[in-house]
Order: structure tokens, then C-alpha cells, then sequence
């Protein structure tokens, strides 16, 4: 259980970093067992790369339908009923998983992303209140770290339990993983922190209310599309990895073995965090945006899929990860600490943002061209945002 702090926000409890990172990582590998199996389960079930990238738009529209009613859903149902209906979320896409047909694996997918996202608010709204501003980049890294830890080993341990031991295997594990993070959850008895200040009683709760307020808000405008942008990045490594795997003639296996590899770049967290609080958080930030660009456009000229595209991928993946350490750190120490539930739902949404776009822009640019160029279009979105990110303030 965490201690409550006494003297405001500026005391950094460890015990509640180590928690917190703990109950991320379950989470994280509860998602992870699946997030290489969706696709290729998805292009077996549906026949065709254009067929999947419809049922993921289905799903992101499901997924940012729930997660711009958090204010609602959380005064509904208290924060600590969110994370565990986020659990059972989980449940239910991976039974869907198990036994669905055809088109209803989008709502799996969506339920499984909304599942994400509400764990993504609820964790993000406590790290808030239990650790203190200064600690934020050291409790992400090692975040991170433990998160890097779940992902290294899940998507590999999920196809290949789905290829080698059981069909079913891979969901009932997903399954009995989600129970294990709930149980944590409320053995650890999180709850509201009855020190951060209460939101002005006028403030509204309605979504779009909310949004007109978070995006005029320059600096929480720039925060959102450069964690959005970071984030489509990943949703087109996690959609189309496996499938640019399966197409460069190469075998189911590798497709994990990629998707744990990128993910394991996460245990680079503690060397990440160092070099930013050596050289400054927003330049390490534009670094990671150029790197991750960088190579899209070396994977875009090479065109049809080939296996030395998995070096560009994996690149790639390598400035994702120093976006994925730092880009929370923007909005989390410029957001006013009475409006952290309303905004906080807002930033979240550039999970649902990134599958609702991913989707659509591999089908605008397929409509005119190869899906080679939605590298290249994903490229340019990185360099803009590299570009905005030079105006957040020099000390975050």
C-alpha cells in the first residue's frame, strides 16, 4: 500500500515508483502475449493487408469513443473500478480472440485497446499524484524498464505458444495475466490522493468541452502530436511488422522475435534517462523523432518487403524507444495539477488517435500509390513534429 504524502507533491516515494512500474509491466505483458498473434490471426481471418487495416479503423473508433468518457466513467465508477474494468476488457477481447470470426475481431481489438487506454489515464493520473515533478524522467525510465522487460519476452513466448504448443494457449495465458495485474492492483489499495487540489466546481466534464480547453493550450497542443506521432509510429511497427515479416518470405517466428526485440530496446530506459538529464530533455526528444524518420525513409527506398528491412525497422524502433522514455515528460510537468483528470483523457487519446489514423492514412495513400509510401508519409508527420518540438521550453 502507498503512503500518502504529507507535505504536498515534492516528496518521491520509491515504494510507489517500484508499484507502479510493477503493475505497468503486468499489464504490459498481458497486451504483449497478443500484439503479435492480432495480426497475423487478422490476415488469416480476413485474407487481405487492405481487410485488416479496416478492422483496426473499426476499432479505433470504439476505443477513442471510451476513452473521451473517462471523466465520466471514472466519477461513474471510481478510479480504482477503471482499472479493473480495464482488466476485464482485456478478458473479453482475448475470449473474442479466441472463438470470434470475420469482423468481430475489430471489436476484440477495440476492447483490447480500451483496455490499454484506461490503464494508460488511471497510471498516468497516479504517477501524478504520487511522485514528485522532479522524479517524473527517473519513475519513466524505470517504468520503462520493467515494461521493456514484459515486452522482451511476450510477443515471441505468444506466437510461439500460438504456432507450437496451443491454439488457445496464448489467450488463456492473456487471460490469467489480467487476473494477476487486478489481484496486484488491489492488493496495493491505490485510491484518489486527497492532497492534489480539486478541480474548480464550474469545470466541465463534457468531451468536447474538454478538448477546446486542452488544445488551446500551445504547449499541451505540441506535447499530444509529438506523443501521437510516436505513437502511429508503434501502431504501424505492431500492425504491419509481422506482416512485412510474413511478405519478405521469412517465418511466423521472426515476426515475434521482432516485435520482442524492438520492445526490449526498452531496457535501454536508464541510459536514455541519463543522456537527457545531460543534455536536455526536449533535444534527446528531436534526436529520437530524426532517427525514427531517418530510417522509414531508408525502408520506403527499398521498397518491397526484404529481410534486411528488419535492420530499418529495428532503427527505427531505436529512436521510438527515446520518444516512448521521454514524451510523456512534456505534458506531465506542464499541465496544471487541477485540471490533471480532464486533460490527462484528452492526452490519452493519442493511443486511440494513432489507430484511428494509422488505418486511414495506410488507405488515403494506397488509394494513389504503394504502401511503401506510407513510410515516407509517416517520416514527414516525425519531421514536423521534430520541428514543434523545438518550441517547448529548453528546461523540462
Amino acid at each position: 500500500m502507498f503512503e500518502r504524502r504529507t507535505t504536498g507533491l515534492q516528496t518521491f516515494s520509491g515504494d510507489a515508483g517500484r508499484s507502479l512500474a510493477q503493475l505497468n509491466s503486468l499489464q504490459g505483458f498481458a497486451r504483449s502475449l497478443l500484439i503479435g498473434v492480432i495480426p497475423l490471426l487478422a490476415l488469416k481471418a480476413l485474407g487481405s493487408k487492405e481487410a485488416v487495416t479496416q478492422a483496426y479503423l473499426l476499432a479505433s473508433l470504439l476505443t477513442i469513443t471510451i476513452t473521451l468518457n473517462f471523466s465520466f466513467i471514472e466519477r461513474w465508477l471510481q478510479r480504482r473500478w477503471v482499472i479493473t474494468l480495464s482488466g476485464l476488457f482485456t478478458i473479453i477481447a482475448a475470449t473474442i480472440l479466441l472463438f470470434g470470426k470475420g469482423m468481430i475481431i475489430a471489436l476484440a481489438i477495440g476492447l483490447q485497446s480500451a483496455a490499454a487506454s484506461l490503464f494508460t489515464v488511471c497510471i498516468s493520473l497516479y504517477i501524478m499524484d504520487y511522485i514528485g515533478r522532479k522524479e517524473l524522467i527517473y519513475t519513466e525510465s524505470r517504468r520503462l524498464l520493467y515494461t521493456g522487460i514484459a515486452w522482451l519476452i511476450g510477443p515471441t513466448l505468444g506466437i510461439w505458444l500460438w504456432n507450437e504448443v496451443a491454439y488457445w494457449s496464448p489467450f488463456i495465458l492473456t487471460i490469467l495475466v489480467s487476473l494477476v495485474m487486478v489481484a496486484f492492483f488491489w492488493l496495493l489499495r491505490l485510491g484518489h490522493n486527497p492532497i492534489i487540489r480539486k478541480a474548480k466546481k464550474n469545470q466541465s466534464t463534457s468531451p468536447f468541452k474538454i478538448i477546446h480547453r486542452y488544445f488551446g493550450q500551445p504547449a499541451l497542443r505540441i506535447a499530444y502530436f509529438i506523443t501521437l506521432t510516436r505513437s502511429i509510429f508503434w501502431m504501424s511497427v505492431f500492425m504491419y511488422g509481422p506482416i512485412y515479416v510474413v511478405e519478405a518470405g521469412l517465418p511466423n517466428w521472426v515476426a515475434g522475435g521482432l516485435l520482442s526485440f524492438v520492445s526490449g530496446l526498452l531496457l535501454l530506459s536508464p541510459l536514455i534517462r541519463r543522456v537527457a538529464n545531460l543534455y536536455n530533455v526536449k533535444i534527446v526528444i528531436i534526436c529520437g523523432q530524426c532517427v525514427t524518420a531517418t530510417a522509414l525513409i531508408l525502408l520506403f527506398f527499398i521498397g518491397e518487403p526484404k529481410p534486411i528491412g528488419l535492420l530499418y525497422w529495428i532503427i527505427a524502433a531505436l529512436g521510438g524507444v527515446i520518444l516512448d522514455v521521454l514524451s510523456n515528460i512534456p505534458f506531465m510537468r506542464m499541465v496544471k495539477s487541477w485540471e490533471r483528470t480532464a486533460m490527462t483523457t484528452v492526452y490519452s487519446t493519442w493511443r486511440e488517435g494513432s489507430q484511428l489514423l494509422t488505418p486511414l492514412l495506410v488507405s488515403l495513400v494506397m488509394l494513389v500509390a504503394p504502401f511503401e509510401v506510407f513510410y515516407l508519409t509517416l517520416a514527414g508527420l516525425l519531421f514536423i513534429a521534430s520541428i514543434t518540438a523545438t518550441y517547448l521550453p529548453c528546461r523540462l
